[in-house]
C-alpha cells in the first residue's frame, strides 16, 4: 500500500516534469482515424458515447478504445484493451503490449475520455502519436490541442462541443 503511494507520488511527478506543450501542428488532415480513452472508474457508459460518434457519422471500425481501471476482479472479461496502475512502471512508462501499440498508433484524434488526473491516463495522453489531441479543461493544459469545460457525465454536450470546434476547424 505504501509503495503504491510512492510510486503513484514519483511517477506523476517525472510525467508531470516530462509533459511538454503539445506540438502545433497546422496539419488539414480529415479526421479518419479516432483514439479513446476512457477512466472506467467514473464514466460507464462507453457504448453510449460510442452511439452518439457514430451518430454523427463515424464508423464504429475506425475507433479505438483503450479503458483504464484501478483494480481489476480475478474474474472479469473484458471486450476491450484495459489497463491499470500495475501496468505504470516508476519511471512512467507503460509496457504492457497493447497499451504500447495503442501509443504508437497515429490517430487523426484522440479523446482523453476522464476529468480526473491519475498518473496512468497522464503518461498514455501524453505518449500517444496522435496528431490532435481532445480532452476536459480540468487536466493539465498542456497535453491537449482542445480543451472542452465540461465533466465526464455529460458525454453528449462534451461530442456536441468537439463537433462543433471540429467544423470550425475544418477536421470533419
Amino acid at each position: 500500500m505504501f509503495l503504491n503511494y510512492i510510486k503513484e507520488l514519483l511517477s506523476k511527478k517525472i510525467i508531470k516534469n516530462s509533459i511538454t506543450n503539445v506540438s502545433n501542428h497546422s496539419n488539414e488532415l480529415i479526421i479518419k482515424t479516432i483514439g479513446i480513452i476512457f477512466d472506467e472508474n467514473y464514466f460507464y457508459e462507453k457504448n453510449d458515447l460510442m452511439s452518439e460518434l457514430t451518430k454523427r457519422g463515424i464508423d464504429k471500425n475506425d475507433c479505438t478504445i483503450l479503458v483504464f481501471k484501478n483494480k481489476i476482479k480475478k474474474n472479469e472479461v473484458f471486450s476491450y484493451p484495459i489497463f491499470t496502475y500495475k501496468d505504470l512502471r516508476w519511471n512512467g512508462t507503460i509496457l504492457k503490449k497493447e497499451v504500447r501499440e495503442f501509443i504508437d498508433h497515429p490517430f487523426d484524434l484522440l479523446i482523453s475520455y476522464y476529468d480526473t488526473e491519475k498518473t496512468p491516463l497522464l503518461a498514455l495522453t501524453n505518449q500517444s502519436k496522435a496528431s490532435f489531441k481532445v480532452g476536459f479543461s480540468t487536466i493539465d493544459k498542456r497535453l491537449n490541442h482542445l480543451m472542452i469545460s465540461t465533466n465526464a457525465e455529460n458525454y453528449k454536450v462534451f461530442i456536441e462541443e468537439l463537433f462543433k470546434y471540429l467544423k470550425i476547424l475544418n477536421k470533419i
